[in-house]
């Protein structure tokens, strides 16, 4: 009951509230910003290794993309994608790319005004988000707490019960595998991995992730493209498949909040995060001359996320011609299709290629709390021991996933996420104007062969407001 209550809940949230706000807002940046995400992806991907302003012990631009991707890159990468095909249709890969390409536009203004409003520490480091922007700019204190809930919600509960789900899911094709122990034995050992990682703080993550998250990244999306190379044959056909899918316009509006649509959208913004609000936590926290540089490289992160490494799932998947349906939604269909190619060391790749996802994507959830936290505790961090009780409690909840049924983790996390997003996105159309002011002042300047630096006064707002851009 329970179960089927958060999926009801679930469905209405994105059907129709959640669908009309993401593709109105994104719409609605890319034509303000006229395609900034497109137009400027060039820069954008030089942007990602300037150096950062006062030394290397300064968060990067890079850095700070890292963490983002930390977060994006991970579990829904490999099951989110194969769910959404096995229950929506191969057509969920068209609405994935559409929104993500929407989609950067948001990532590009939400990250800005992170920047814009970012803050600094007693140690010098920055620190922002949506809670900040929202608090300063909109004078909205309340909806800023609930924003900072419901981010907790997402990130220290829903997405890592989903992550840790996701990962033992990928164990069930071996022979050793028992449904009864399991899962628990692989949920405490992940629990302990990420709980003795937690106690490192947050400097670690931050070079843990660097090292870990492009590495993984490039060798996933290499023997993705051996399994499509391997089935060339098959390409026209299946993208034939997926365009007559996502087209299938009587299919989707017969059973809307099941369509190839419905989910694509909804595993896309699982995946990428794109308007949510989670990656301008990171994006705040990069030292950089002009805010509109990091806006530009959080767009990049969307890029890879969805449109190179959810790209890779699906089209290894599709390529093979292995059945999708409900009975193998989520690792089972990704290892049937790899194990075509690679025979049995194929499962043995993804469940690798799961527990560094699992492992980065926790770390990364867990960073965004911080921020939350500490906006919550009167903008002070919150004491050694009242983190070492969340933590633990963290490391609970990552035990508990293992355990939990995929329909309740899914719910629960998409309900989650619905909530930071309804109230950032919203937020960030009103202050729209600020972020399109600072591109506009960003691309004089590149015209006039300067490297951009940002004075508040130029967009129109009083620097004696504001804690860095004075």
């Amino acid at each position: 009951m329970i179960t089927q209550m958060l999926e009801n809940i679930d469905s209405i949230l994105y059907y129709p509230i959640l669908i009309i706000i993401l593709a109105a807002a994104g719409l609605y940046f890319t034509i303000r910003s006229r395609f900034v995400q497109i137009r400027l992806l060039g820069e954008s991907c030089a942007l990602i290794l300037e150096k950062p302003e006062g030394g290397d012990h300064h968060v990067s631009s890079f850095q700070a993309l890292m963490v983002s991707t930390a977060s994006r890159v991970g579990t829904g990468n490999i099951i989110g994608v194969s769910t959404a095909i096995c229950m929506g249709g191969p057509g969920a890969c068209f609405w994935m790319w559409l929104m993500a390409i929407i989609g950067a536009a948001s990532a590009f203004t939400e990250s800005t005004l992170a920047q814009i409003y970012k803050k600094t520490d007693e140690r010098g480091a920055f620190y922002g988000g949506p809670a900040y922007y929202i608090e300063k700019a909109l004078g909205a204190p309340v909806f800023s707490s609930i924003f900072c809930v419901f981010l907790l919600l997402t990130y220290a509960f829903g997405f890592n019960l989903l992550c840790s789900y996701n990962l033992q899911s990928t164990f069930a094709v071996y022979s050793f595998y028992d449904p009864k122990t399991t899962p628990a034995v692989i949920g405490a050992i992940l629990a302990v991995l990420v709980g003795y990682c937690l106690m490192g703080g947050g400097k670690r993550i931050v070079r843990l992730t660097s090292v870990i998250v492009p590495f993984m990244g490039i060798a996933y999306v290499i023997i993705s493209l051996i399994v499509i190379f391997v089935n060339f044959r098959h390409v026209p056909a299946m993208f034939a498949e997926i365009f007559r899918d996502a087209f299938n316009f009587r299919a989707i509006f017969g059973g809307v909040a099941g369509s190839c649509m419905i989910y694509g959208i909804k595993r896309g913004l699982y995946s990428n995060e794109a308007g949510v609000g989670s990656a301008p936590n990171a994006s705040a926290s990069a030292n950089v001359t002009h805010p509109v540089k990091q806006g530009l490289v959080q767009t990049v992160s969307v890029y890879i996320d969805t449109v190179l490494l959810c790209t890779a799932t699906a089209l290894m998947c599709l390529s093979t011609g292995v059945a999708h349906n409900a009975e193998v939604s989520g690792a089972p269909y990704v290892q049937n299709a790899i194990s075509t190619v690679f025979g049995p060391i194929g499962p043995f790749f993804i469940t690798v290629a799961m527990v560094l996802f699992a492992f980065t994507t926790l770390l990364g959830n867990l960073y965004y709390c911080d921020n939350a936290l500490a906006f919550l505790n009167h903008k002070r961090p919150p004491s050694k021991a009242f983190m070492r009780v969340f933590y633990l409690a963290c490391v609970a909840v990552i035990f508990a996933g293992a355990i939990t049924s995929a329909d309740a983790c899914w719910a629960l996390a998409d309900i989650a996420m619905g909530g930071m997003t309804i109230i950032n996105l919203p937020a960030c159309v009103v202050l729209s104007h600020e972020a399109i002011g600072a591109l506009k002042d960003y691309e004089k300047q590149k015209k006039a062969g300067q490297n951009p630096v940002f004075r508040t006064k130029n967009i129109g707002l009083n620097p004696d407001e504001f804690d860095w851009w004075k």
